[in-house]
């Protein structure tokens, strides 16, 4: 067992989360898709067992061998990275698959999955790459173009088929900005600047009638949540998700009914992915609710533990970023299926049903992990000789690639 765990590098807490939340993943999506199971596949409920089981383990797998790979080799890779995501996010936006009126799924050799996934990450990798290279001038207004322009372009394609996804993503980037150094009023700019530019997106598509029924579904899930009148009155229809998802964790109490045991299952649409937390309560109580919730507060209290520990930049906002990324959706997911926020179809990060998204979080696990190894796994005597080292006037190669 211990000559297994040698070759995990990196932050050993950080490996111990995605073990836990693989698990978890493995149970509820089994005991999720029962229904579905009976519905369309005779009752057999090994087949997602077996489905799940695969996904789990192959984005481990994906998590180990990005891991391997030096950091460096990332940051080359990472304007490479951004600029295709931009034309496969266009292709997507025109030929992807529709689901409720948005196109968010693209087949590519006969896999698919969601462009915006590898946007996401791609984008990350991006902006701490720049911010990386960029700390001497940061200030400067033509580094902050640089950064923006791509960040403004990426959450703008986006935006049309995935709101949610867009202004997730751009939160999490401007935070990283503003870790980063970029100047405040940069980043007030910003501010201003998305909003500007979302309420000329919904005039002119109001205007012109392009992607109408997307603008109705963004006002009809903001009115029947907020229930402030303006529309009429929200049909059982309207909040059906929301109050199966209420249900199940008002049922659930302290200590849940038992793996398996789930009734919810039978009435939410898809209680394997978008209100998996809703099932994760009502068989685990308020208790196991309270342990995800924490193992995503614990990733992110380790991000800070990490950053602290290194003096290089692009690892650190790296770590931070994609770390901010998986933190936000899963708070995301979770304020949705208790009725915090409304209902947007983001997933519980390595937990919810799914295959691309499986293995896209497991290689931004692989992501951390590659910044962390190096950080963790220095020794006592040899922190001391790194320290002597990074004394000396020479630029070690890793800064000289960052100042390029």
């Amino acid at each position: 067992m211990n000559r297994l765990l040698k070759h995990f590098k990196g932050d050993p807490v950080i490996w111990a989360m995605l073990t836990v939340l693989a698990v978890v993943s493995i149970l509820v999506v089994y005991s999720a898709t029962g229904t579905l199971a009976y519905s369309k596949y005779h009752g057999e409920t090994f087949r997602f067992l077996l489905k799940q089981l695969f996904f789990v383990f192959s984005g481990i797998a994906i998590a180990y061998v990005v891991h391997l790979l030096d950091l460096r080799f990332y940051q080359k890779l990472s304007k490479l990275l951004v600029w295709f995501s931009i034309p496969l996010l266009l292709v997507t936006m025109a030929m992807g698959s529709n689901l409720n009126d948005a196109a968010r799924w693209i087949s590519i050799g006969g896999i698919t999955f969601q462009s915006s996934d590898f946007a996401k990450v791609a984008l990350i990798m991006y902006v701490a790459h720049m911010l990386a290279a960029h700390q001497n001038d940061i200030k400067e207004w033509t580094v902050y173009l640089k950064i923006i322009a791509v960040v403004g372009v990426i959450c703008l394609i986006i935006l049309p088929n995935n709101f949610s996804t867009a202004a997730m993503l751009g939160m999490v980037c401007v935070i990283l900005m503003f870790i980063g150094r970029v100047s405040t009023k940069h980043i007030l700019l910003t501010g201003v600047g998305a909003v500007v530019l979302f309420v000329v997106f919904v005039l002119i598509a109001q205007a012109t009638g392009i992607q109408k029924h997307r603008i109705a579904t963004w006002e009809k899930r903001y009115h029947t949540f907020v229930g402030d009148g303006k529309t009429k009155k929200p049909t059982k229809d309207d909040t059906f998700q929301a109050d199966q998802s209420k249900i199940a964790v008002a049922t659930g109490g302290v200590f849940g009914k038992g793996p398996g045991n789930s009734t919810q299952r039978n009435y939410l649409p898809h209680p394997y992915s978008d209100f998996i937390f809703a099932i994760i309560i009502e068989e685990y109580g308020l208790i196991g609710g309270f342990v995800i919730l924490m193992i995503y507060l614990a990733l992110l209290y380790r991000a800070g533990i990490i950053v602290k520990k290194t003096d290089k930049t692009f690892p650190a906002f790296l770590t931070m970023g994609l770390i901010l990324l998986l933190v936000i959706q899963a708070m995301i997911n979770m304020g949705v299926a208790v009725g915090v926020f409304p209902v947007t179809g983001q997933t519980l990060p390595f937990v919810s049903m799914g295959g691309s998204s499986i293995w896209m979080t497991g290689a931004v696990f692989g992501l951390i992990q590659s910044a962390t190894r190096k950080i963790v796994d220095i020794k006592p005597a040899e922190k001391e000789k790194v320290e002597q080292s990074d004394a000396k006037p020479e630029k070690e190669p890793e800064e000289e690639l960052v100042n390029e």
